[in-house]
């Protein structure tokens, strides 16, 4: 390129910061950041002290110029007009664009999703994919339209998602992917030559917003599909078990064919091995691989069962699992 792009940036998570990097150091000649937009510092950790994210701790460091609007207000447009943007790029911000704002870049607003649209949709893709048990997933660099998430998609970049991949192991997988997936659109985007192909409405799939409600496990469902759940919603919210009174969070699992469900039921423990706790599902068995306690770290199965022993034979409450997926938008 010739001509060096103005980018404002919109984002609150540290998934972006990896294609933030690249474009900054490897392609300063081609583009340069004039702004980035992120959410307001908030409490976090235990002791809930006010902190930046990730993504201002990494502007400051870069002297580059920080706004942090609870709300996106006209005031904070003409802020993005004096800036002069010829692209703004967002991920994981947390605001709804209005149209007037997606307008103001001469070369258009454009998002950067974490799933293979127009597969999940919605607050929680990362997590969901997993959940679902998908083998595949991905991130959209698509056109910001009003309607959440449903803006033409011009290209994709795909990540295997493992068996025993987590969340967070999704997650950072995204996080490489958003590098090569931008870089190797820019000049399209200069150019004005990027093409997009509108999201098939008959095939769109919806994710909604996690809860505390959706640690809950049902084992009279396959242990095939209970394992990914777990995997999915770790780190946060966890799925978990009650045990001997307490509320023991699992961090991950897999799952075995089985053939003694008729000697054991349905959330029976049956035992354990070298890996993991042992609970008899609908069709399989359920291995715990990770335990936590209240107030405990997260062990390995064979740790945890030094401490807490399990007697063969328990039988576990099944809770109700909320879907995570719809063919129509959550409400």
């Amino acid at each position: 390129m010739s001509v060096i792009m103005r980018i404002v940036f919109m984002g609150s998570d540290p998934i972006a910061l990896p294609m933030l990097e690249s474009l900054l150091h490897d392609f300063k000649s081609a583009c340069t950041f004039v702004g980035v937009f992120t959410q307001p510092d908030r409490p976090s950790g235990r002791g809930q002290k006010t902190e930046p994210n990730a993504i201002k701790v990494w502007a400051i460091k870069n002297k580059l110029p920080v706004f942090q609007p609870e709300k996106f207000t006209d005031d904070d447009r003409l802020i993005l007009i004096s800036l002069k943007p010829d692209m703004t790029l967002v991920m994981a911000y947390g605001h709804i664009l209005r149209d007037p704002v997606i307008a103001v870049p001469a070369l258009g607003t454009f998002n950067l999703h974490t799933s293979l649209l127009p597969l999940l949709r919605g607050a929680s893709p990362i997590q969901t994919a997993v959940a679902l048990g998908e083998k595949i997933t991905g991130v959209s660099l698509m056109r910001i339209v009003r309607e959440l998430d449903a803006g033409p998609v011009a290209d994709q970049e795909k990540v295997e998602i493992a068996e025993l991949d987590t969340a967070t192991d999704v997650e950072l997988k995204l996080s490489k992917a958003c590098v090569p997936l931008v870089t190797r659109n820019l000049e399209k985007i200069l150019n004005k030559s990027l093409h997009f192909k509108d999201q098939d409405k008959e095939v769109v799939t919806f994710c909604r917003r996690l809860t505390k409600e959706d640690q809950n496990l049902d084992f009279n469902y396959p242990s095939s599909l209970l394992a990914a759940r777990i995997n999915g919603l770790n780190p946060w919210p966890s799925a978990s078990i009650e045990i001997h009174g307490q509320k023991i969070k699992v961090g991950l699992a897999d799952s075995l064919e089985s053939e003694n469900l008729s000697q054991y039921g349905v959330g029976t423990i049956t035992g354990s091995d070298a890996l993991g706790l042992l609970i008899q599902c609908k069709t399989g068995l359920l291995r715990l691989r990770q335990l936590q306690r209240p107030g405990g770290r997260m062990l390995s199965a064979k740790d945890f069962l030094r401490g807490f022993p399990i007697e063969t034979g328990t039988l576990l409450s099944s809770s109700t699992m909320k879907d995570l997926v719809s063919k129509t938008a959550f409400r």
